[in-house]
């Protein structure tokens, strides 16, 4: 058996960030929050199918979570939207963009009833 070393375990360090790309980073991630803020009220008031968003995610809500977007619908509670996923077989802490194709059609078929 070899004689175990004391040398100390090397852990990858991230690469430090300039002011600009920060400040790029931020203003990006706003105008995310912004549209998903927007979007969760147009789906509140009927203005947005969640059948379309399901199916055809714009690239500002693939990093959501489909739990609180299903949260925004009327008339769908966390009792309601657990329930759903777990019948689909679903992860609450999936997002919208790691859904799989039988996932995606499954839950849209189940919330079309």
């Amino acid at each position: 058996m070899a004689p175990a070393t004391n040398t100390p375990l090397k852990h990858a360090v991230t690469p430090e960030r300039s002011l600009t790309q920060r400040m790029d980073a931020l203003q990006k991630a706003n105008e995310i929050r912004t549209r998903r803020a927007q979007l969760k009220r147009d789906l509140k008031g009927g203005r947005v199918s969640i059948h379309a968003l399901l199916l055809d995610p714009p690239e500002y809500v693939e990093t959501a979570k489909v739990f609180d977007m299903l949260l925004a619908v009327p008339k769908y509670g966390r009792v309601k939207v657990n329930k759903i996923l777990a019948q689909c077989r679903i992860s609450p802490s999936k997002t919208i963009g790691g859904l799989s194709e039988r996932q995606r059609s499954e839950l849209v078929s189940l919330l079309r009833r």
